[in-house]
């Protein structure tokens, strides 16, 4: 399961910029970030790829709400989510908007290679639109004539547009999906989407609309703008610094993951791909779908007062704690139902009582070990230590292989097991009992020693964590510089790595209990 390649493109959606972002949009970028950070510790050269979606009708009449115009209401939103998240240490790469200059100058190439490829025509759409959803309604879409994502009943609009040959291509997409060319998981979203092409037929899709003024013009018809979803799932590409110029595709491309939630599933595993089938490009190497959150059994709602929002979470679990609660809730790929209170249990149970309560009583134990430095007993073969080079190493095996398969909450039970395996290690030894100066120095490398391995296990989620961690055990500068160097991954897994020249530092509880 262990990848060989040496680069990794990962991307969020762009996030429509007509609200503030929740724990919903954070869900997936911590996500994101989380699996940029391990395949970087990794050693390859990874690009992380996000930013905001600023065009469309939904924009307009959000920025009129606020008497500002789109441009500033845009400016706003976007600063907002970049300000959510360097608040969230989120490392990405590039912070694409849709209305920079360089992106809106690429999408208007590409729709005149679509247009002379003859696959745009012009034409007239009557039919029932959903504003919030930027999309075009069939009656089947409706549950009880209301858009079921906003319990709102679409407009009747009849409107001169241009159209995309979307049903053109729907069998080869469909082969595709089914031979795992363009990957779709979990399994059963890859099964919605299959069902869904096998029973309905693919209409063209309407690109352009002629009332809506905020938009990209269309290179041929200066009268119409691009239709929303063609605009955005073009910065997949420019985020990387591409001019449409089809010949000369960026290196990167195409992305290995492309990380979002089940609601915009559809378009990007039909609208996406066909694009890129047009334009005789790469697909997506893969499309990975996690669930939504539902708040004490109900949905999210601004109506309902019940919407969560990470700077809220920061200020009651800290920014580690935050991205560390929106992992472990519920199973990555699946729905999870959270509360305050779940997570408040959760915090105490794992954080302030887990890895918190560990790291405190491993400090105050070397701390009390007379003649520090530690020195290295851990090398020798006695049977002791050859359990604990086994287990880790069975420990990384299953987290190396789970974070492959983006089972991240996985991941974070198998560093908890180990960090329960130290609780119980240090109850069966009991190190303040130990008489032989030998012995009890051993016992205590071993527990300092879990403690590097445990920070860099929890690093790719908690960064600030593993930080303190390696600076209380006196080696933050060393594990630093293991990260700049070639093949620095396999020898850090290693066990009985930790200098024997350390000096531990006794620092504030990690997380204090709440």
């Amino acid at each position: 399961m262990k990848s060989k390649q040496k680069k990794f493109y990962i991307t969020t959606p762009v996030y429509y910029a007509n609200a503030k972002p929740h724990i919903g949009s954070a869900y997936t970028t911590v996500a994101a970030d989380v699996l940029a950070r391990f395949h970087r510790i990794q050693g390859k050269d990874v690009f992380f790829l996000t930013g905001t979606d600023e065009h469309g009708a939904k924009i307009v009449q959000a920025a009129e709400k606020e008497n500002k115009s789109p441009k500033e209401f845009c400016d706003e939103i976007a600063a907002e989510f970049q300000m959510t998240w360097d608040c969230l240490n989120i490392s990405y790469n590039n912070f694409i908007r849709t209305t920079d200059k360089k992106h809106i100058a690429a999408v208007q190439k590409v729709l005149q290679a679509l247009y002379e490829k003859k696959y745009i025509y012009k034409g007239e759409y009557k039919g029932l639109y959903c504003v919030g959803c930027e999309q075009f309604k069939t009656e089947s879409d409706l549950v009880d004539g209301k858009c079921p994502d906003h319990q709102k009943e679409p407009e009747f609009l009849t409107e001169e547009c241009y159209f995309f040959k979307l049903s053109k291509f729907q069998k080869d997409l469909l082969k595709k999906i089914e031979s795992d060319e363009f990957k779709i998981e979990p399994a059963e979203r890859k099964n919605e989407i299959l069902s869904f092409l096998k029973k309905e037929n693919l209409r063209d899709l309407a690109i352009s609309r002629k009332k809506i003024k905020w938009g990209i013009p269309l290179p041929f018809d200066k009268n119409h703008t691009a239709y929303v979803w063609v605009d955005a799932f073009l910065n997949y590409l420019t985020g990387l610094g591409w001019d449409g110029n089809l010949k000369n595709i960026p290196k990167r491309w195409p992305t290995d993951i492309h990380l979002m939630s089940k609601d915009i599933l559809r378009v990007h595993a039909t609208i996406w791909p066909v694009i890129l089938m047009a334009l005789n490009l790469p697909l997506p190497k893969k499309l990975f779908i996690h669930g939504f959150f539902t708040i004490d059994g109900k949905k999210m709602s601004k109506s309902l007062g019940n919407v969560i929002y990470p700077e809220e979470m920061i200020k009651k679990f800290g920014v580690d704690g935050t991205r560390y609660l929106l992992l472990s809730i519920c199973s990555f790929g699946r729905d999870g139902d959270i509360s305050w209170e779940k997570l408040i249990e959760k915090y105490n149970a794992d954080l302030a009582n887990g890895i918190g309560n560990l790291v405190s009583r491993v400090v105050t134990l070397a701390n009390k070990v007379e003649n520090q430095p530690v020195r290295n007993a851990s090398r020798s073969d006695a049977g002791e230590n050859l359990k604990l080079n086994k287990i880790i190493k069975e420990s990384w095996d299953d987290y190396e292989e789970n974070f492959e398969k983006l089972k991240l909450n996985e991941v974070l039970n198998i560093v908890w097991k180990f960090i329960s395996f130290c609780d119980k290690y240090i109850e069966k030894e009991k190190p303040w009992e130990i008489k032989d100066e030998k012995k009890k120095i051993e016992v205590i490398y071993n527990l300092l020693e879990s403690l590097r391995q445990i920070a860099w296990m929890v690093l790719p989620f908690m960064p600030e964590t593993a930080d303190k961690i390696f600076e209380q055990l006196g080696i933050l500068k060393i594990e630093k510089e293991k990260l700049q160097k070639e093949k620095s991954f396999e020898e850090i897994k290693k066990w009985g790595k930790l200098p024997t020249d350390i000096e531990i530092k006794k620092e504030s509880l990690l997380f204090p209990r709440l």
